[in-house]
């Protein structure tokens, strides 16, 4: 399992070090220099020029600049910074190379962007814009794309790099929201720091796990027992949930739909419920304790009958409770203090609009610190927070997970749905809630992957990830 840092852990890892700042800016500058050179080499060039700024990052290429002069690569740095930190000031007295003072006609095939690194809280604005839209060709990046905030949002502009050298660990800003458009190659490079604390990163190796060889003396009872709730709304949603619980491995799948006045109503609802699902367990609901694993939330609706049957699923003791879509809906309109009354596990899947209104902060505000707003409120409410984008955080206090699998194909009605399923069907089979909320993300979007790469990214629809999942699950 890999681990992937926030900018805080790596500047804490770089104070903990005891490396004196100079000798870690070596470090970095011999990092930065490995990789142009096999790019160079692989592209058949000896020309590279180097985007500097006035900061360390800006430091670390002047040190790669120099240790590839001294090898024979004809190097150029562009810098117009005017002032400099005292270690950026220091490596460039040691360049004996030539620093251009203004942007070149000439283009380069290769150039390094050390311009900017994950500190960055505004836009590059007036030259160092300039610089920015000058990057184009092959560009390697020195840590991150310069214009990409810690967050992983790219602010305008933003270096779009071919190749990004993360050095110290995998920084997270390379993951999250714009980072996985922008960071293109990610390698990571060991300078000598022990990093504390990252986020999971759940590969296929720590997914299979949960899926040992069946034995042949077992049965269905020993698989666990899970039950999607429909709501007063769509039934769309918690049928594409039902197909989700269906593939988790659940031993049974039950769809219960809020039984009404009249038994004939009742029947027919079964009955077309059934047709689509014919190995679910379709039945009225009328109110009674569900001890199984639970979802509620596809398609509910927002009112006070969803009201109450948040507060009686919160308060009665049983397997792990995932609250999905209008049953976070219900619990902002209502008041979410509820989940601090919880007398079982609980799991929250927004996406990010969802935790906003959840929340009260703003869309922006979350993106900026994603791992950082659901960790805060997985630990003030005690829950599970699962935290939608293209890349998903995983929060359950202090410990956090980022999914790294997935494809736009996503991005479309249902998908969350079938999330939401697959990972209450993953806690009936007796999965921790934050295992089986790294699992089934990572499985969905490896099922995302898959469609993609044989139908193309706009056709896929969530009954189509259904059908990818058997074979994301095959390991």
């Amino acid at each position: 399992m890999k681990r992937a840092y926030s900018h805080a852990e790596i500047i804490a890892a770089e104070q903990n070090s005891g490396v004196p700042e100079g000798e870690l800016m070596r470090r970095a500058g011999r990092a930065l220099a490995d990789v142009l050179r096999e790019r160079a080499r692989k592209m058949n060039v000896s020309d590279i020029l180097f985007v500097c700024g006035g900061g360390n990052n800006g430091g670390d290429g002047l040190v790669a600049a120099q240790l590839l002069l001294e090898e024979g690569y004809d190097v150029s740095v562009l810098c117009l910074a005017e002032r400099f930190s005292p270690a950026c000031a220091a490596a460039k007295e040691l360049f004996r190379g030539e620093i251009l003072g203004k942007i070149p006609r000439r283009r380069y095939a290769l150039l390094a962007d050390c311009l900017f690194g994950t500190g960055l809280s505004r836009a590059p604005d007036g030259e160092n814009a300039d610089l920015v839209g000058f990057l184009n060709g092959y560009v390697v990046s020195c840590d991150v794309p310069s214009g990409l905030t810690a967050g992983g949002i790219a602010l305008e502009p933003c270096v779009r790099a071919d190749c990004t050298v993360s050095l110290g660990g995998l920084k997270q800003a390379l993951l999250l929201a714009d980072g996985a458009d922008v960071a293109g190659e990610i390698v990571v490079a060991d300078i000598g720091l022990s990093p504390a604390g990252g986020a999971e990163i759940w590969e296929e190796e720590d997914v299979a796990a949960y899926f040992p060889p069946k034995r042949s003396h077992s049965d269905k009872g020993k698989y666990g027992r899970v039950a999607v709730l429909a709501g007063k709304g769509s039934l769309g949603a918690p049928l594409m949930a039902a197909g989700g619980a269906l593939r988790s491995g659940a031993g049974y799948t039950e769809l219960l739909f809020p039984a009404s006045e009249h038994a004939e109503t009742d029947e027919i609802r079964r009955t077309i419920l059934s047709a689509k699902f014919p190995p679910c367990i379709v039945s009225a609901y009328r109110g009674e304790p569900l001890r199984s694993a639970v979802l509620f939330g596809p398609g509910a609706g927002v009112g006070e009958w969803q009201r109450d049957t948040v507060k009686s699923l919160l308060v009665h003791e049983g397997g792990t409770l995932v609250l999905d879509a209008d049953a976070l809906n219900t619990l902002a309109a209502f008041g979410k203090d509820i989940l601090k009354r919880k007398r079982r596990p609980v799991v929250i899947t927004p996406h990010i609009k969802e935790f906003s209104v959840l929340t009260g902060k703003s869309i922006s505000y979350i993106q900026s610190d994603p791992v950082a707003c659901a960790r805060e409120f997985s630990n003030e409410y005690g829950v599970t927070v699962v935290l939608k984008d293209n890349r998903t955080v995983i929060a359950e206090g202090d410990r956090v997970a980022i999914n790294i699998t997935g494809s736009p194909v996503l991005a479309k009605g249902g998908s969350g749905d079938t999330l939401a399923g697959l990972l209450a069907g993953t806690c009936a089979r007796g999965v921790p809630p934050f295992e089986a909320a790294a699992i089934s993300c990572y499985l969905l979007g490896r099922a995302g992957e898959l469609a993609a790469a044989e139908m193309g990214e706009y056709a896929p629809d969530a009954d189509d990830l259904l059908a990818y999942l058997p074979r994301a699950m095959k390991f």
